[in-house]
């Protein structure tokens, strides 16, 4: 870092200070429209929270469909009242639900909650920082998001129902609000919702890549930064990058809708009515939807492999394996993202020597993610690992990430694709890989800082508890799905019973939906347990972890500000764990190096 980047940091640093001395905040401007960043990053925790269980709620709905098909469900009419007559669900509120269980999920809990609460709450505590470059910005990109949430969820309530065009919207469905009811008022509002939605994004990812290169703090080096920070930063970076492609194809969509452009119609008839629509293509849709789309994959699993990287090695008690192997393989992953959208569309008959290319580039994203893989299980291997449940949930990511990523490999040759496209297959594969693995990191994290960010700590037995429940439901629901995908069982159907074929897997789709069933109750665990410790939790110290990068030199509850006099300089990198010599086995990054001269390393000698 520059002499200038240091003289900026410290004025910025100093007007904080005069703002929090000289200024008393207000009830609202501290905790609604509050300009502090752990504040903004619990307002994003609290909103993901409640997205969580209700697209976990709507995933139990369809389950209960899918698991029992012949079954009525009178008990769910009080719920969803007309959408259930008779003991039956609705076919196109059918459609609806699965349509918003993954946007809700993808978008508003592992998008917004996961980045918003951990890049918010970490970035300026562990790179030294008073706050975000922009406080205001960072304000704003919260409210954007809660508009956009307010939006989504007044869709749910409409009376022609929410979207059912499918979470990945494609045309011609989303582009005629009179094919069915769900294309209509529910997919105009699932638009402005998402338009609101990435402008949030826009709006944090802007402040998180401006304050990680302008206000680390003096001796943080890019290459002394924690694999949080580097992950965090990447991740805005592919957002900023992707978001507005997705915002051009909703725009596109809109023109169509409403204007009467062609740009993804042609040649469409309704109830044997031709329509006037000429010369558009929906290729073009998917085309600029996953180009936003698998970098989104991404967006949502890099902060991840952040957090479970600091996790691994804290509770390991070792340095990371090959830290630069681990920046250069997040580097590698992040250009990859861009060059594989494709890989989504093997069957839209596109030509077989362009699917080739896709085909080879989403298998090279296997290597750098097998870097990852081996370098956590180098960490692991015969380290002084203390079992906390943070580290639970660290440990089963890694293991459900080579699980779906397995099965990544094998959905990335196109030959085997074709084959597999649309099966349970595919809802496996993404599920193990991108949810179930980025909600473990998310737990992960939660479980992890919960004392940095409300000073207390969470109970560890209910979090045991809630560990082993959600891992083996987890595995009970997607491991199986395999099996139904390779016998040819289609995804998104209302219902398999009419296929005679299908009818032999009745016990296999009921026990899924069992295990589904369980794994949302754990979830309450979770919930009983963070609300619970938020008040009632034990008194945390300010370092509970003996963890070594900056947020832990706070204050057990550090104030708007942060660091209450001047901020800590750093000396060294985040992972210096049980080094030979050493009084305690670890050091802070803020420890000099003329401090442990019994533990120096002969590179070391001359540091200060």
């Amino acid at each position: 870092m520059s002499s200038t980047d240091i003289s900026i940091n410290k004025d910025v640093h100093h007007a904080h200070d005069e703002h929090d001395h000289h200024h008393d905040l207000n009830f609202f401007e501290k905790y609604i429209f509050s300009q502090d960043h752990k504040v903004i990053g619990k307002q994003f925790l609290f909103m993901g929270i409640f997205w969580a269980f209700v697209g976990g709620f709507l995933s139990i709905l369809f389950r209960l469909q899918l698991g029992w098909p012949g079954a009525t469900f009178t008990f769910l009419e009080p719920i969803l009242g007309g959408w259930v007559q008779n003991g039956k669900i609705d076919t196109e509120f059918y459609l609806a639900m699965v349509t918003m269980h993954g946007t809700i999920m993808v978008f508003f809990v592992l998008t917004a909650g996961l980045s918003g609460t951990f890049s918010n709450f970490l970035i300026p505590l562990q790179i030294g920082a008073r706050d975000m470059a922009s406080g205001f910005m960072n304000m704003l990109s919260f409210w954007f998001f809660f508009l956009a949430s307010v939006v989504m969820l007044i869709s749910l309530f409409l009376e022609t129902g929410p979207a059912a065009g499918g979470w990945t919207i494609y045309p011609p469905l989303s582009a005629l609000p009179q094919a069915i009811s769900g294309s209509g008022m529910g997919m105009t509002m699932w638009i402005v919702a998402m338009a609101l939605f990435i402008v949030s994004q826009l709006l944090g990812g802007v402040n998180y890549i401006t304050t990680i290169i302008n206000l680390r703090t003096k001796g943080m080096s890019m290459t002394k930064l924690p694999l949080t920070i580097w992950a965090f930063f990447l991740t805005a970076i592919l957002g900023l990058l992707s978001f507005p492609v997705l915002f051009s194809a909703v725009l596109l969509l809109i023109f169509d809708r409403s204007f009467g452009t062609s740009f993804y119609l042609s040649d469409i008839f309704i109830a044997g009515e031709a329509l006037s629509n000429t010369g558009g293509s929906p290729i073009l849709f998917q085309h600029l939807f996953w180009f936003l789309g698998h970098p989104e994959v991404y967006i949502v699993i890099l902060p991840t492999f952040g957090i479970v990287s600091e996790v691994i090695t804290t509770n390991s008690r070792k340095p990371i394996f090959g830290y630069r192997a681990m920046i250069g393989s997040l580097l590698g992953i992040s250009l990859l993202s861009f060059v594989v959208w494709a890989h989504h569309m093997f069957v839209t008959g596109m030509n077989p020597f362009l699917g080739s290319v896709f085909m080879f580039l989403t298998l090279i994203i296997a290597v750098p993610s097998a870097v990852k893989v081996f370098n956590w299980l180098a960490t692991l291997w015969r380290g002084n690992i203390r079992f906390t449940t943070a580290m639970l949930f660290a440990i089963a990511f890694v293991s459900l990430f080579i699980s779906g990523g397995l099965t990544g490999i094998i959905l990335g040759n196109s030959a085997l694709d074709i084959q597999l496209h649309d099966t349970y297959f595919v809802i496996a594969h993404f599920h193990l890989v991108m949810g179930a693995a980025a909600f473990f990191g998310m737990f992960c994290g939660v479980y992890h800082w919960f004392p940095k960010m409300f000073g207390r700590m969470m109970d560890e037995k209910l979090g045991m508890v809630h560990f082993w429940m959600t891992f083996a439901a987890v595995y009970m629901v997607f491991m199986p799905m395999h099996y139904l995908g390779i016998a040819g069982f289609p995804r998104r159907y209302y219902s398999w019973s009419g296929f005679e074929a299908f009818n032999i897997f009745a016990d296999l789709n009921s026990f899924i939906s069992i295990a589904a069933i369980i794994g949302f109750s754990a979830q309450f665990i979770f919930l009983f347990n963070f609300i619970y410790s938020i008040f009632r939790g034990r008194r945390a110290t300010a370092n509970p972890w003996q963890s070594n990068t900056l947020e832990w030199t706070t204050p057990a509850l550090p104030g708007h500000g942060n660091w209450p006099g001047e901020i800590p300089a750093v000396y060294r990198w985040p992972y210096d764990y049980s080094k030979p010599g050493a009084a305690e086995d670890f050091i802070p990054q803020t420890v000099p190096y003329s401090q442990t001269q019994s533990s120096n390393l002969p590179n070391e000698k001359d540091f200060e």
